[in-house]
């Protein structure tokens, strides 16, 4: 299939209830209020089975839920699993500015408000409950194991952004030089846009598909969000033998966005038996 730049769909031009019933599933999305800021919701039901298990997914940085990865929420469902997605605040169509992250501790919480209810919902009780995040959404997944440590059966981590490549990290003099300015400059897309180019998937094809979402953030990171993410992954590296849940994480070796030593330290330091590491 080739891409439009101006289709909203990655799949073509099928109008989305036809896509979705085509895949034996529904589709509803709506607008969910939250005390940090209203969030674009989606909810991915197959028609015919009852679910067994709820899946509340995260995407990562720059993305939101309304491109290539509904993939993975699509495949779950076929699973037989009810999926449940958020854009992020400052992604998709949530509020924020888009590619702006003020604060990775109220990004995760406005995200964790709607799949609470979604999984404290009379349709869903008593079903096996899981987060997934990927990238950047890998981060903010484990900040909600802490501010929901008992909600969840298990976590699915995917290529996770626990730790950053040397390279994509800002340098010393750019963190002390852009917080000192940070009150003035907070949102401005300033900081050296070390992602271009990188590669997020192994086939060149399906990573121009990514890059071609109509509501991806494409500019250069602003200043507030790359110090954010910065002292998230500092945060998550102290925190990484506290955390006691199970656990799956993935790591796709074609990743140049993510470090595997951050995979492989929540592996070796996490507080629960029950993990998994897979490469």
């Amino acid at each position: 299939m080739s891409l439009k730049v101006d289709l909203l769909n990655f799949w073509g031009d099928t109008p989305e209830d036809e896509f979705y019933a085509s895949q034996g599933m529904r589709n509803k999305n709506d607008f969910f209020k939250t005390p940090h800021g209203t969030i674009f919701t989606q909810e991915f039901l197959p028609i015919e089975l009852q679910p067994k298990g709820i899946l509340c997914m995260t995407h990562g940085y720059g993305s939101d839920t309304s491109w290539t990865f509904q993939i993975l929420a699509l495949e779950a469902v076929k699973w037989g699993h009810a999926v449940y997605c958020a854009d992020m605040l400052g992604h998709g169509r949530s509020d924020g500015i888009l590619g702006y992250i003020t604060d990775v501790e109220k990004m995760a919480a406005a995200s964790l408000t709607f799949f609470k209810e979604m999984r404290d919902s009379d349709v869903n009780k008593g079903l096996p409950t899981f987060l997934f995040g990927e990238s950047m959404g890998g981060g903010v997944t484990f900040l909600m194991h802490f501010q929901d440590p008992k909600g969840w059966d298990g976590f699915i981590f995917a290529s996770p952004l626990f730790k950053m490549p040397d390279l994509m990290r800002p340098t010393r003099l750019e963190i002390i030089g852009f917080s000192l300015l940070r009150r003035f400059v907070d949102t401005w897309a300033l900081f050296p846009d070390r992602f271009k180019g990188k590669r997020v998937v192994g086939d060149p094809i399906k990573g121009a598909t990514i890059f071609r979402n109509p509501r991806r953030y494409t500019g250069k990171p602003r200043v507030g969000t790359m110090l954010e993410l910065s002292r998230m992954v500092d945060d998550i590296c102290m925190r990484m033998d506290k955390f006691n849940a199970p656990f799956l994480t993935l790591r796709g070796t074609a990743d140049e966005i993510t470090a595997p030593e951050g995979n492989q330290a929540l592996f070796e330091m996490a507080a629960t038996p029950d993990r998994t590491l897979k490469p």
